[in-house]
């Protein structure tokens, strides 16, 4: 399974930009990964995992703006396509349990 966090939050004051940034490297610091601008994305082994893991990232939202989290299994995230641009190297999109980076 796969836990995706999608956000849109403001940056018009310095407390603003001060909690995008916290948000921000919170999702790093905990595991997840960037698919794009402000779109991450974590593996999760189980569905206990990935209710776990939403749990953390819902006491650690910022005050303002919109984050919406999606949780998809490995067959559909493996349906992904991509329409325009290339593909990032350092998105992990392997299911193996040990990856050596």
């Amino acid at each position: 399974m796969r836990v995706m966090v999608m956000f849109d939050l403001p940056t018009e004051t310095i407390e603003n930009r001060r909690n995008y940034s916290k948000f921000r490297k919170f999702l790093i610091k905990n595991g997840f990964m960037m698919m794009q601008e402000s779109v991450y994305i974590k593996l999760a082994l189980n569905q206990n995992a990935a209710v776990s893991i939403i749990d953390v990232v819902k006491k650690n939202k910022p005050p303002e703006g919109l984050v919406q989290i999606l949780t998809i299994t490995e067959k559909q995230f493996s349906k992904i396509e991509i329409i325009t641009g290339s593909k990032k190297g350092d998105v992990v999109d392997s299911d193996e349990r040990l990856l050596i980076i």
